[in-house]
């Protein structure tokens, strides 16, 4: 079952973009926005079945310095619910995203 858990999460997370791209705006909303939300705020679906974080969350802020998000993408959550990406997408893209999620305008008002 978790196997099956991570195949989906792996598909419905992931999206291609350019192998090139570094813009982290843009690799979010390709690899990250489906689990976790278009604002990082995710759906009551997937904080229910999926226990999906909401990286908005004033709670969990002070905990998503880029390292820390580099290290969950890289390697997956520890629940092994989030898989890892590190064969997906390139570490210049890992650190693009990670800075685009711990930076204060990722939760800015859009």
């Amino acid at each position: 079952m978790k196997r099956l858990v991570t195949c989906v999460v792996l598909v419905a997370c992931s999206s291609p973009v350019p192998s090139t791209s570094t813009d982290g705006p843009a690799l979010f909303a390709a690899y990250c926005a489906q689990c976790h939300g278009p604002t990082g705020q995710p759906s009551a679906q997937m904080i229910a079945r999926l226990n999906v974080k909401d990286l908005t969350s004033p709670a969990l802020r002070p905990k998503l310095t880029p390292a820390f998000v580099e290290a969950q993408i890289r390697n997956g959550s520890q629940n092994g619910l989030m898989p890892p990406f590190a064969t997906q997408i390139h570490e210049a893209q890992i650190t693009a995203i990670a800075a685009w999620v711990a930076s204060p305008r990722f939760v800015a008002p859009k």
